[in-house]
């Protein structure tokens, strides 16, 4: 028996890419209503609470609306919007994050799939944090760069369309600077640190692809580690995960440069330990796409684990 799957706001650019990805499954019906009834809210009540799984790819105030809607104790949503990501009873959908992850993914009616940044932001800090090697109250920075595709239709635009208002021809920008970026509690929180993170996201003239570096000031944690550490404690983290990796050592050694557009198309995403003894210092990098494993990608994979299907379906 297949499971019927309405996303809410398919038509944006994380509703297209789940549809792409979901919609030659056997084991799915993708629910959709016409442009007449999109916005009509008695349809789009009536197809929220006739799915089996409903996935709500709006802004958060639509979001909150939509669950509000639901009135039908069976049906299973995940959010991949900002508004439920620290909430109470709400599952966070980054299945690598910790061993009990997958099973409340499983279990729970309510999932919010996380942020491009504050995922990949977490896939670094959380394994130094419960390893004793970065301090829950350490001053922590992060520097990112994503494509522009990051920014939804608004920013499409921006950089592809000149009959656009706001088109640009920036090749970088950085922004984000009154420090209050949507992402930066969900990244304190599930990576369990005490204070925010210092951020500082910046967007390039590529339309896909995401590079999320944190640096190490190794000599000032609390627990004395080094770059071969740093590599090891991930690997361990990520043993067995079919969608992230951790770049060897000599394959580290070998880079001069990182691409952020490297895992472009793909659902997986890629961590780098560069470290320099002598100086005790290190960064750590994490590559993916951010309409992949940081959005659609990682929608699916969450909804591969709620429906039963095996978790990579779709995804490799």
């Amino acid at each position: 028996m297949t499971k019927k799957i309405f996303i809410d706001g398919a038509a944006g650019t994380t509703g297209l890419e789940i549809r792409e990805r979901l919609q030659n499954r056997a084991d799915l019906t993708l629910v959709a209503l016409d442009d007449a009834k999109r916005k009509d809210p008695a349809a789009r009540a009536e197809a929220l609470n006739a799915a089996d799984v409903v996935i709500l790819c709006l802004p958060d105030d639509a979001a909150k609306e939509a669950v509000s809607l639901i009135t039908n104790p069976d049906v299973r949503v995940i959010d991949a919007s900002t508004a439920h990501r620290v909430a109470p009873g709400w599952a966070y959908g980054f299945p690598e994050m910790d061993k009990e992850c997958r099973e409340q993914i499983r279990k729970s009616t309510r999932v919010s799939n996380p942020g491009c940044y504050a995922q990949t932001f977490v896939a670094l800090l959380r394994p130094l944090v419960r390893a004793g090697f970065v301090g829950v109250e350490t001053p922590v920075t992060c520097n990112a760069v994503s494509g522009y595709s990051g920014g939804g239709r608004a920013m499409i635009a921006e950089f592809e369309d000149p009959s656009a208002k706001d088109f640009t021809q920036t090749a970088f920008r950085t922004y984000g600077l009154n420090l209050e970026h949507k992402h930066v509690e969900e990244m304190r929180v599930h990576a369990g640190l005490t204070y925010r993170p210092l951020f500082a996201p910046s967007v390039a003239r590529f339309y896909r692809g995401m590079l999320v570096e944190v640096p190490l000031q190794l000599w000032s944690l609390p627990g004395a580690v080094n770059p071969q550490q740093v590599y090891e404690t991930y690997k361990d983290w990520y043993k067995g995960e079919a969608l992230i990796e951790v770049a060897t050592p000599e394959e580290t050694a070998s880079l001069k440069t990182l691409n952020a557009e490297e895992l472009k198309n793909t659902n997986r995403l890629k961590i780098y330990v560069f470290g320099n003894e002598s100086r005790n210092q290190a960064r750590v990098v994490a590559v993916l796409d951010n309409l992949g494993k940081g959005a659609a990608g990682s929608t699916v994979q969450n909804l591969n684990i709620m429906v039963g299907a095996k978790e990579t379906e779709g995804l490799i």
